[in-house]
């Protein structure tokens, strides 16, 4: 970890985790300090762990609820997503700032408190699914797909964005559907060129595509 040298004033510094610890040699006293603001990509398949790996980083790298906030893009549409959106909920418990925001995802994280050092965006995938919902299938990209990659280009914090990979499976029997599976797919590539880490999960083990495992 970062150490002070109390006679020359000299910094020595390590990374540890995604965020940075000062560590005076006299008294062992630590100041956790942010570093630079990153975007982290975690994709993968229906339950093979993004969501859980995406919260234990986060817990891990920051201290204290303030410092952490989850952007929750799910809406409750049916009964099925209700009880999914509560068991996110009471796995979140406190632990995290949550706001829900099924559309204007770029305009959330610009909003953020300036307490919040990481950010998990859960998830693209369904977001997506949204504006398709709203806003049919476009002629060329949404306006808020454009926000949003504008956003990550400057982030305001550590972002950690879970998505699904739809594409490994069969090809959907109908239009709309062959349509999202294509969105998605785009949008993934396009977010993982902005990415300084894409983190695949599968059956819960992690695997760097790009960069490091958080």
């Amino acid at each position: 970890m970062p150490t002070i040298d109390v006679k020359t004033g000299v910094f020595h510094t390590k990374t540890v985790s995604g965020s940075s610890v000062l560590t005076s040699s006299a008294g062992g006293m630590k100041i956790r300090t942010r570093l630079k603001s990153r975007v982290c990509l975690i994709i993968g398949g229906g339950r093979s762990g993004k969501s859980s790996y995406a919260q234990d980083y986060a817990l891990g790298a920051s201290d204290g609820t303030e410092s952490r906030a989850y952007i929750a893009t799910a809406q409750p549409i049916d009964e099925e997503m209700k009880a999914r959106i509560a068991a996110h909920q009471k796995d979140r418990a406190d632990r995290f700032i949550t706001i829900e925001e099924p559309m204007d995802l770029a305009g959330a994280i610009a909003s953020l408190p300036p307490s919040v050092e990481v950010c998990i965006v859960d998830c693209l995938t369904v977001w997506l699914g949204n504006l398709l919902h709203h806003k049919g299938i476009p002629t060329k990209r949404y306006e808020e797909l454009d926000a949003l990659y504008a956003l990550l280009a400057d982030p305001p914090c550590e972002i950690l964005l879970v998505t699904n990979e739809t594409g490994l499976g069969l090809i959907p029997a109908d239009s709309e559907s062959r349509a999202f599976r294509d969105l998605a797919g785009w949008m993934n590539q396009d977010i993982a060129a902005l990415s300084q880490n894409v983190i695949l999960l599968v059956a819960g083990l992690p695997l760097a595509l790009k960069g490091a495992v958080l």
